[in-house]
């Protein structure tokens, strides 16, 4: 699909700063923990101010990254949030790869993977040996829940990885068929998690695959919809609170609605109240598309509604 003109591209993230206890006397540590200079991020690491959600995943990474000895390669949804892929929900853990075996002493906050990464499979983002775009998002593909991997596969893709080289590092292990499967839904177009989730709760209904970043000339110059359907000219959009940031901007996307209508599309505009009723969501779209439009059953993709799934636009990250 295509990637709309001057579109953002994911772009790797600056690292923060971080201190570690090991390189300081004891009290030293606890007296600046205690007079609030210093913030704990994980086990003896610490930083010198409150961190934003994802800055503070890849302060943790900084910080294991520093204490591990061993050959190793950030994986998972830890080289994700390096790459500066987007993600349903950050995680919890650091995910890497390594040479050795993990020994029996584990710390709980990392998983180690155990392997050797090919040559044309490793990377280093701002300093760090990390996974390359396409084994990142296999890893993701056969570990995550349906829709967490398609924003990663999404993600990666826009950023320019290979999708050939994705399907052949998914391999044959258990869950690749799954895995697979939704690696072919991957779509460079999507912009945003709410834009990913919104096209997955439509491929989970079984609806038809919407295209991306749809192209619509009007009068008053081209306009691009996040998705639809322009076979049916249906074009779908979805609408965080940051659209609308003044009267102008509010006014501006009136005109652009009108101009687009008037070019006999009809537009359906979703908000992140659509993507907490999901039935709603294919509810609105399926009242848009012409009467008799054909489901294809795609059960690898599961329930979308999952425990734990973002309830409003601001829980999304990325």
């Amino acid at each position: 699909m295509p990637i709309r003109p001057r579109a953002v591209r994911p772009e790797p993230p600056s690292l923060p700063a971080v201190f570690f206890a090991h390189d300081h006397p004891q009290w030293v540590v606890a007296e600046r923990v205690r007079d609030n200079q210093w913030v704990r991020l994980c086990r003896g690491v610490y930083t010198a101010r409150d961190l934003a959600p994802r800055e503070h995943v890849l302060g943790r990474i900084v910080g294991v990254a520093g204490r591990t000895r061993t050959v190793h390669w950030f994986s998972h949804q830890s080289a994700a949030v390096l790459w500066g892929l987007p993600l349903l929900s950050l995680p919890e853990q650091t995910h890497l790869r390594q040479t050795v075996r993990p020994s029996t002493k584990r710390d709980m906050s990392v998983v180690r993977h155990f392997g050797v990464v090919g040559p044309c499979d490793q990377a280093t983002v701002n300093g760090l040996a990390v996974t390359g775009l396409a084994l990142t998002a296999a890893d993701c593909l056969r570990s995550l829940a349906p829709l967490d991997a398609l924003v990663v596969a999404d993600g990666a893709l826009r950023a320019g990885a290979d999708p050939a080289r994705i399907d052949a590092l998914i391999g044959t292990a258990r869950g690749s068929v799954c895995a697979r499967a939704i690696a072919g839904l991957a779509d460079p177009g999507p912009e945003s998690v709410p834009e990913t989730s919104t096209r997955f709760a439509l491929l989970a209904a079984g609806l038809p695959v919407p295209q991306t970043q749809v192209q619509v000339d009007t009068a008053h110059g081209v306009y691009w919809g996040d998705l639809g359907y322009p076979q049916w000219k249906v074009l779908i959009e979805y609408d965080g609170k940051e659209k609308y940031h003044s009267t102008d901007a509010f006014f501006r996307e009136r005109e652009r609605d009108e101009a687009i209508v008037a070019q006999g599309w009809r537009l359906v505009r979703l908000t992140h109240k659509d993507l907490r009723d999901p039935a709603r969501l294919v509810r609105r779209v399926v009242e848009a598309l012409p009467p008799g439009v054909g489901l294809t059953p795609r059960p690898y993709l599961g329930r979308y509604t999952q425990p734990g799934r973002p309830k409003s636009a601001r829980e999304f990250d990325g």
